[in-house]
This record gives structure tokens, sequence and C-alpha cells, in this order.
């Protein structure tokens, strides 16, 4: 396929973030043409070591791009209790054989943006990258033809606080700057990933695949499976793949556009997502939120991942 879309992903390797590259590398319709890292699941170190491994395992070749280790403002916490402390489990897996980019995260979203008309732009971590992008060029949001995050709790159920999901509390500054800069984007919340869980039994069968991608990922997910087993019950929940999912076939997914804030002070509240629902602001519906997606549709992309197709 020649006109296949350019796809550039900022994320921070983790576990569930693995799963969605996998995704993403065997895409037909898509091109992934390089990935930008910050810290969040883990510190910048280790997602980018994880990105590399990644690609190796997975066969194939991409520029791998550092950003920024630390949140824009305040620090904040990783999930290593999560995702283990080095964000794949600590398995102890082999060192990368190649050696990430020097060109900084930011700076290569900017030229990746002018050297690729049409790019989708998914963000899967913290904004923080984006954030310094916007800052450094304010037009940036002209070249992105769709920019996808996955982030955010709708009505204020959150993953890492009352209110705050992950992502966006991890960096609740660079969200807002994020949000308001770009006149339309598509989101995918926590909320929804909730809604979209996925039966362990399912995935363990999905998982003994007879492919590299498969039994590398079998193994690096095996202390989060466990941690989300004990503690949210009989689904696994990929936020990470359902955010890709909606990223590569938006077709298959229903959304509804309302405007959404980021609320950035508040003993309560830091890092939630203020939306709109009743449209009473006045302000623009920036925000596409996903409602719901096709499950036939989103467990075929989970199960096609783990095949071990590249990208080439």
């Amino acid at each position: 396929m020649t006109d296949r879309i350019p796809l550039l992903i900022d994320t921070d390797p983790g576990v569930d973030d693995a799963w969605a590259l996998l995704m993403a590398f065997a895409c037909e319709r898509h091109r992934v043409i390089g990935l930008t890292l910050s810290a969040g699941n883990v510190g910048l170190e280790h997602t980018v070591r994880n990105a590399l491994k990644l690609c190796e395992v997975a066969g194939v070749e991409l520029p791998v791009f550092p950003g920024s280790a630390t949140p824009l403002v305040f620090a904040a916490e990783d999930a290593a209790h999560v995702h283990g402390r080095d964000g794949f489990g600590d398995t102890g897996y082999l060192l990368p054989s190649r050696s990430a980019e020097a060109e900084h995260a930011a700076l290569a979203m900017i030229r990746l943006s002018h050297a690729h008309p049409g790019l989708l732009l998914v963000c899967l971590g913290p904004l923080t990258n984006l954030a310094l992008a916007l800052r450094l060029d304010p037009t940036l949001p002209s070249r992105i033809a769709r920019l996808l995050v996955m982030g955010g709790a709708v009505t204020g159920q959150g993953n890492t606080s009352v209110s705050a999901e992950f992502n966006i509390a991890f960096d609740p500054e660079a969200a807002h700057i994020v949000f308001e800069a770009f006149p339309a984007f598509d989101l995918v919340d926590w909320e929804a990933v909730l809604r979209h869980g996925l039966p362990h039994r399912e995935v363990e069968h999905w998982l003994a695949t007879p492919s590299a991608p498969a039994a590398f990922y079998r193994a690096i997910s095996r202390r989060s499976r466990e941690w989300s087993e004990d503690r949210r019950g009989e689904h696994w929940h990929c936020a990470d793949g359902l955010a890709m999912a909606a990223a590569l076939e938006p077709d298959s997914a229903d959304w509804a556009r309302h405007a959404v804030a980021i609320e950035t002070g508040g003993r309560w509240t830091r890092g939630a997502t203020v939306v709109d629902w009743a449209d009473r602001s006045g302000g623009p519906a920036r925000a596409r939120i996903l409602r719901g997606f096709d499950p036939v549709r989103l467990r075929h992309r989970l199960r096609q991942a783990l095949a071990g197709a590249g990208a080439g």
C-alpha cells in the first residue's frame, strides 16, 4: 500500500503502551514514522530503552526520540507499582542493540510535522513533549491532520486520584496547553477503557500465540496482569490498546463532541478533565470523546498485533 497514513506516536512504555505500539506496527493502512518518548509510567531512561527493545522484538526499524524527563512544573509519581520498576515487568530483558536519536522529541515533532503531510499524532502518555513543541512552534496544530490523546476521566472517576486519570494528572499544565492549542482532537479517556475490559482468560489465550511479540508481551505484562486481576477483578484493561484502535480505525468508534478543560489547581481536582456535557460554557467543543468501540474490531486489532507483523 503506497498511500499509508503517517503516524507519529508519543508514548511512555509501559505495558499497555507496548501492546498499542505492536498494534500500530501491524497496521497496513498506517506507517509509523517515529516514536517520541517521555517519562510517565516510569522514568525516561526506562521508557526510551523499552521503546527500543520493543522495536527490536517486533523487527521494526524506527527512530526513537527521547524527550522530557519531568513534567513542566511539578514533580509527579510514576506507575512503577503497576508496570514494574523498569516499566516492562522487571523481566531483566537483554538490552536493545541500538541507541536513541540525539534530537529532542519536541523538536522531532515539529520537524516531522513539516515532512509528513496528513500526519496522525497519537499521544499515549503525559503530554509534556507536545506542550513543549507547541511553545516552540504555536503553528504546529495546523500541520497535524488528526490528534488523538489517551487521557482523562470525563465524569471524574479517576484512576490516580479521586477525579484524575494518570496521564493528565502527571502533567496537568502540559495537558492544558495542548487542549487549548488544538482546534479539534480525539480523546479516549479512562472511563471508556473501563467499558471495554477483556476477560483475563481470553487475553491469556491470545498471549499463547507462537510469535516473538506475543512471547515478549506475555513476559513483560505478567506482573501488571496479576495486579489488575487482584485489584480490578476478572477483566484486563488495556488503555493504550483501546486508544490505538480508535486512532487506527475511527469509523469503528462512537464519538461525542464537547468542550473540555483541564483543572490545574484544586485540592481534590488537580488534573481533572472537566467536560461541558450540557454545552453551557459557550466554549469551543474541541474534544471528540470516545463513547464506544466495536468490540469485534478491538479484539481483531489486539490479536493482530501479537502475530508478529511489522510496519516495514
